[in-house]
């Protein structure tokens, strides 16, 4: 159990929850498909789980009877209090969370006056145009370079999926260069031969880093949500450069890591996306 604290929302599992059920209220989902989509979701919901849904739901005016009647039998019974026992929790923070249930079942009696509004959702542009090709200097003077796969104008996060190459040349390198280069996989560390892309968050202050050099036609479609489980999300564009170098001095004692042409994630062939191997 991710706890911080012993507040309501203080643990990964509230957190998520409360975070995911206001996403989809910002968007424009009714509390009760919500609620609904959450629970089918989470089959195997835990205290910390119906503590948040109850609280979004109370939020938004639109709290059950059978959900009120869930959360009071757990914090009555002692339930939550036992967990925290068997997770050896401390007696003064134990003595915390009772003081803190109290008060969330109170406040869960009690009627809100008015439904907590719907907020309009930020969207962003992605930095780059899909199949743009960045160029940039490595810690030891030389270039590297890494392709934008995708553009995200979908989610509303302005993702850019950007994969990068081995290069590590003194010369900027030019399309052809990149075109024709072969992906970095690292296995160095904790790595498992992996892909080093990522789906990045926008960040104005980098394209002084970046350097755009011209634009790959990409035969393949990428898409955030679908590629979730192969490809990460992160906002640190430093991952893009900094495990060049640290591979190729890992593969000078341990051999060459295999690897493919960066024209498999480009060109769209019989081969699904995701067979690299």
């Amino acid at each position: 159990m991710g706890t911080w604290g012993t507040a309501i929302k203080s643990n990964d599992t509230s957190a998520d929850i409360y975070a995911e059920f206001f996403d989809l209220y910002n968007d424009g989902k009714e509390p009760n498909k919500i609620k609904e989509k959450l629970i089918s979701d989470n089959p195997e919901s835990s205290n910390d789980f119906w503590f948040a849904l109850a609280l979004a739901l109370w939020e938004t005016k639109s709290l059950p009877t059978e959900i009120l009647e869930k959360v009071r039998q757990i914090i009555k019974s002692g339930s939550d209090l036992k967990l925290w026992e068997e997770l050896d929790a401390s007696k003064s923070d134990i003595k915390k969370r009772k003081i803190v249930l109290e008060k969330f079942l109170v406040k869960l009696e009690s009627e809100r006056l008015k439904a907590k509004a719907r907020k309009k959702k930020k969207t962003k542009e992605p930095i780059f145009e899909m199949g743009t090709c960045l160029v940039f200097k490595l810690e030891n003077g030389n270039y590297g370079g890494a392709i934008v796969l995708s553009s995200d104008s979908e989610t509303g996060y302005g993702y850019n999926l950007i994969v990068t190459t081995k290069l590590n040349q003194l010369t900027k390198p030019t399309l052809d260069d990149i075109e024709n280069s072969e992906v970095l996989i690292n296995d160095f560390g904790n790595w498992q031969n992996s892909i080093n892309w990522s789906w990045y968050l926008p960040d104005d202050s980098l394209t002084c880093i970046f350097e755009p050099i011209g634009k790959l036609e990409i035969d393949k479609i990428y898409h955030p949500n679908e590629t979730k489980i192969l490809v990460g999300y992160t906002a640190n564009w430093d991952l893009i450069s900094s495990s060049i170098l640290k591979q190729l001095e890992h593969e000078k004692t341990n051999g060459k890591t295999k690897t493919f042409p960066t024209k498999r994630l480009i060109k769209n062939k019989k081969r699904k996306w995701w067979q690299l191997g």
